[in-house]
C-alpha cells in the first residue's frame, strides 16, 4: 500500500499563536490544514475523508454555512481539492473505489460529490445524527447538498466486543476493503465520529479525524492545547465526557504503541507538514537492491 497525504484545503481563521500556536507577526491568521489521504491497495484507491470539494468551491453561499465559513475562513481553491490533485498524480474521479469517512462535517464531506462512483464508509451513528439536523449547530455543519452519493453509503453500527485494536473497539469487515483499514469509533465532537486506522509498511496509521486539532494534545506527560483550540472543541463537541475520555485513551495509545502507531488529526499544520514530508522521504528512498547497484526495466 502506498500512502499519500494531502491537505484538501487551508483554512485561515482569525486567531494566529491564540490558534496554532505557530509564532507570527500580530494580525496574521492561523493555519489550519484539512488532512486527507490517499491509499493506493490492490482493491483501487481509497480517500480518508474528501475535505472541501469542487462545488464548495464554486457555489459555496449555497453549500456552506456563511457562520462557519467566517469562523473557518477556508481558501476556497479549486486546485486543492482532492480531485484536483489525484488528477496531477494522474488518476480519474472513478479510479476512487472507496472514501472512509471520520464524521461528515462540511470540512470533512464537501468532496464526496466528486467521486460519484465511490462507495462511502461511514459509521450509522453519524449518519443519523447528520440526517436529523436536530440543532442550531448541527444544521450549520452538516450540509445535505454534499451527499448526492448516498446511495453508495456503507454504513456501520457501533461495534460491541469482539476482537479490538490496541484496546479500542473497531469495525474490522468494511465492506469491500481490505483488513488493513478500520474505523476506529472516537465519539465525543459528533455522536457518529471515528478514526481511520490504516496499517502502512512502515506500521499503523491512526487519522484521528477532530478527536483533537492541536499536536500537544497528544504529548502522553504534559498535554496542552491552545486556547483558541480549546474554546472552538468545546463549542463544537456533542459529548464533552467521552470527547475526553478518547483524547486520554489516545495518550495512552501513544504512550504505549508509539513505535507501532502513528496517531495524527485532520486539522493540525504541523502534523500534516511532517508527515508529508516523511511519506515523500519514504517513496524517493532507493530500495536495498538500488542501493546495492542493481536496477530494473521492464525488461527484466
Amino acid at each position: 500500500m502506498r500512502i499519500h497525504h494531502l491537505n484538501c484545503m487551508t483554512m485561515c481563521p482569525r486567531g494566529g499563536r491564540f490558534l496554532d500556536g505557530q509564532r507570527r507577526p500580530r494580525g496574521v491568521p492561523a493555519t489550519l490544514v484539512c488532512h486527507c489521504l490517499l491509499l493506493e491497495t490492490d482493491q483501487g484507491l481509497v480517500l480518508v475523508d474528501t475535505g472541501f470539494g469542487l462545488e464548495d468551491v464554486r457555489d459555496p453561499r449555497s453549500r456552506l454555512n456563511p457562520f462557519l465559513v467566517q469562523a473557518c475562513r477556508p481558501q476556497l481553491n479549486e486546485q486543492v481539492t482532492a480531485v484536483r490533485q489525484l488528477a496531477r498524480l494522474g488518476y480519474k474521479p472513478e479510479d476512487v473505489r472507496h472514501i472512509v469517512l471520520t464524521h461528515l462535517d462540511f470540512d470533512h464531506a464537501g468532496g464526496l460529490d466528486d467521486f460519484p462512483k465511490a462507495r462511502v464508509h461511514v459509521m450509522a451513528a453519524e449518519v443519523d445524527a447528520a440526517r436529523a439536523q436536530a440543532t442550531w449547530l448541527d444544521r450549520r455543519r452538516y450540509r445535505p447538498k454534499q451527499w448526492s452519493t448516498q446511495p453508495h453509503w456503507a454504513t456501520y453500527p457501533m461495534p460491541r466486543g469482539g476482537e479490538s485494536w490496541f484496546g479500542f473497539e473497531c469495525v474490522r469487515e468494511l465492506k469491500g476493503l481490505p483488513p488493513d483499514i478500520l474505523l476506529v469509533p472516537l465519539v465525543g465532537h459528533t455522536l457518529g465520529h471515528a478514526g481511520v486506522a490504516v496499517r502502512s509498511p512502515d506500521g499503523w496509521l491512526l487519522h484521528a479525524g477532530d478527536a483533537y486539532f492541536y499536536h500537544e494534545e497528544m504529548n502522553p506527560h504534559r498535554p496542552r492545547c491552545t486556547p483558541g483550540l480549546r474554546a472552538y472543541q468545546a463549542w463544537m463537541q456533542k459529548d464533552g465526557r467521552p470527547r475526553k475520555r478518547n483524547q486520554e485513551r489516545l495518550r495512552e495509545l501513544v504512550r504505549l504503541h508509539g513505535q507501532q502507531v502513528r496517531v495524527f488529526c485532520a486539522h493540525d499544520a504541523l502534523e500534516f507538514e511532517r508527515m508529508e514530508a516523511d511519506a515523500r522521504t519514504r517513496a524517493e528512498a532507493p530500495t536495498a537492491l538500488e542501493s546495492e547497484g542493481h536496477t530494473w526495466s521492464s525488461h527484466s
